[in-house]
């Protein structure tokens, strides 16, 4: 398995590139033009749940890229603002095409059928442009949703990337304070070593100087008593 700091940006990158593919494919004028109205919203359908996962991909590159090596950020940080662009111009074609697909079918709904004089639509062609516009106005609101969802991912991606950083940080810190008070422990064990070294060299001088002071006081004892 690959550990470097890179792998997990380019597998996400990767993946991202086979579904805008997919997407491209999807939203391309010519497959609108094959395909009749129940297909294309089938497709855009399709299309609507691989544009919310690539956004996912673009947010877990936005989180991958904050652990890579400051002198190779700078290109990554340009492929993952090539890829948002090219997302968000995915998200404007599949707008467009379900904008588009919505005026057709309204239209071929309402063809062949009298307006009144009064009414420049009767009663059925106005609830027909009324579910469009709620059609219309529901897509856009699950793209909003996804908009945030992603942003709530990205920022809480943040935030665990900073925890383990400031983790990181106090398990080093940690280190380097255990470093020093082994050190110090060293330095005691050693000035201990030293110390009795030095207690046991005056108990020898001091026996030695007691030693010396008792065969004086028995030669001089000796003498007197001679």
């Amino acid at each position: 398995m690959d550990s470097s700091p890179t792998a997990l940006f380019d597998s996400y990158e990767q993946d991202y590139k086979e579904l805008v593919e997919g997407l491209r494919l999807k939203l391309d004028e010519s497959a609108a033009e094959s395909q009749d109205a129940e297909a294309r919203k089938a497709t855009l359908r399709r299309a609507d749940l691989e544009l919310d996962e690539a956004d996912e991909m673009v947010s877990q590159m936005d989180i991958e890229i904050q652990g890579i090596p400051q002198s190779i950020r700078p290109q990554y940080q340009a492929r993952l603002r090539e890829a948002k662009s090219d997302l968000a111009k995915y998200k404007k074609l599949h707008k467009d095409a379900n904008q588009s697909i919505s005026r057709a079918t309204l239209l071929s709904s309402s063809g062949g059928q009298a307006f009144s004089s009064d009414e420049p639509y009767g009663v059925s062609d106005r609830s027909r442009l009324l579910a469009g516009a709620n059609v219309l106005e529901d897509g856009s609101r699950r793209l909003h949703e996804s908009q945030r969802l992603a942003l709530e991912t990205e920022e809480q991606g943040s935030g665990i990337l900073s925890n383990l950083r400031m983790q990181r940080e106090q398990i080093e810190h940690s280190r380097e304070t255990i470093s020093r008070a082994g050190g110090s422990i060293d330095r005691a064990t050693n000035t201990l070593k030293t110390m009795i070294r030095r207690a046991w060299q005056q108990k020898f001088v001091t026996a030695a100087i007691i030693a010396v002071l008792i065969i004086l006081i028995i030669v001089i004892l000796w003498e007197k008593l001679s």
